[in-house]
Parts: structure tokens; sequence; C-alpha cells
């Protein structure tokens, strides 16, 4: 592969960290680690829900926000109100001033920048909050400013085919010669492999294939571990 893209969210780094520990700021519930993994992953759900409904006008993104917390408790009957909703929204965007590379995939970066692969970033969401993140992690070492796309800034949003042409221009790229990189399976790898792009889908969550699917990852890791020696195998 000369060009490899790679999502942000929970791909390059544990976003379940942050929400970890906003559950264990904000919550008086006696949840253990497990039950704030299943929240997790309902409130992720629920956040791809509402981020598409935000995207085409439905929902404001304060309801976004606020809404996929809100469903997730409800979920696991966790009382919760738009007041704290709001709270635990604000609380978990200050939590991800703290993320952190996994220490893989910082190897795996400056590998792939010495082999002189071409490198970009491409994540869904707000454009200052994405930035925010994208600053924290540290990715201008391996990535140009140019080459790092976020959705909010674009005008479209993964898995639209549109943002992908949007990249592919902008880069120059070969599809038969690009990869993309991401956790979700509907957003990252059915939006590449549209495209034509390969894909690698970093399920270190162990979600399994939707019964019904069309597209199929190229790859498939589960763990940051995994994704290095992928591309760097021993």
């Amino acid at each position: 592969m000369d060009t490899i893209i790679f999502d942000v969210d929970d791909t390059l780094y544990d976003q379940a960290h942050s929400f970890h520990k906003t559950v264990r700021m904000l919550f008086q519930e006696p949840l253990s680690d497990e039950g704030i993994d299943e929240l997790y992953k309902a409130s992720r759900k629920y956040s791809e829900i509402l981020f598409d409904q935000s995207e085409a006008g439905e929902i404001s993104l304060f309801e976004w926000q606020t809404g996929r917390i809100i469903a997730a408790c409800k979920d696991f009957n966790i009382p919760i109100d738009t007041e704290k909703a709001t709270i635990f929204h604000e609380t978990y965007a200050a939590e991800q001033k703290n993320i952190s590379l996994f220490p893989e995939v910082e190897e795996l970066l400056n590998v792939l920048t010495k082999e002189g692969k071409q490198l970009g970033i491409l994540t869904n969401g707000e454009e200052k909050h994405q930035a925010m993140k994208i600053k924290q992690l540290g990715l201008s070492r391996w990535v140009s400013e140019e080459k790092i796309f976020i959705s909010g800034t674009i005008g479209h949003a993964k898995p639209k085919r549109e943002v992908f042409d949007f990249i592919e221009e902008k880069m120059n790229l070969d599809q038969s010669k690009t990869v993309y990189i991401g956790d979700n399976f509907e957003k990252d790898i059915i939006g590449a492999k549209q495209a034509g792009w390969q894909a690698v889908w970093m399920n270190h969550r162990k979600k399994d294939l939707p019964a019904n699917a069309i597209y199929r990852p190229d790859q498939e890791v589960h763990s940051a571990k995994e994704l290095l020696d992928l591309f760097i195998p021993l």
C-alpha cells in the first residue's frame, strides 16, 4: 500500500478510558468496569445514530451530544436528565484532552513514515472538538495538516461516498493502493469498500460482523499490537 489513512476515535487511542473516568466522577450508581463497558458500547451505538440525524439537520448538535448518554442510560435504568447529560458531555470532552496514542500505533506511524508512505487522517465529528483530539494525540508529527480531514469541515461524513471522493482528489491517491483503518464497521469499513479502497477493521471491541454484510474488511485485527504486526510482520 502506498497510502494509509486512519480513523481517530477508538482506532488510534482507547476512547473508553475517558468514558470510564467520566462515569466514575459523575455517577453514584455502583457500576463495575464491565458495566461501564456495556454503557460505553450503548453510548457509542446511540452516538452513531444521533450523529447521522445531526448531519441530516434533524436534531441539533446539542441533542446529539447529550442524547447519546441519555439513551444509553435509559437502556440500563440509570436516572439522568438533560442537565446531568450536559455536564457528562462537558466532562467527557475535557477528559479527552488527556488522551494518548496506543504505543503500538505510535510505533507503526514511525515505521510507515520512515518507509515513505503517504499518511492521512479521516474522522467524523465536529471540527473544533476533533481538531483538539488530533492535536492532543500529536498526529501532526506524522501527518501534514492538508492530509487531515474532519467531516465537520468537509461538509460530508463517513460512510458517504462524497467524503472519500473528496480525499482522493486532495491527496491524489490511487484507490487500489490505499487502505483505510477504522473501528466502526458501518462508517469505516463499508465507506472505504464502497469507495474502492482496501479496509482494515480495528475491531478491538470484538464486535460481530453484521449478518447481512455486503462488504467485508480485507483484514481484521483485535488490538493495536495486531495492527502493528499486520504492517510490520516479524
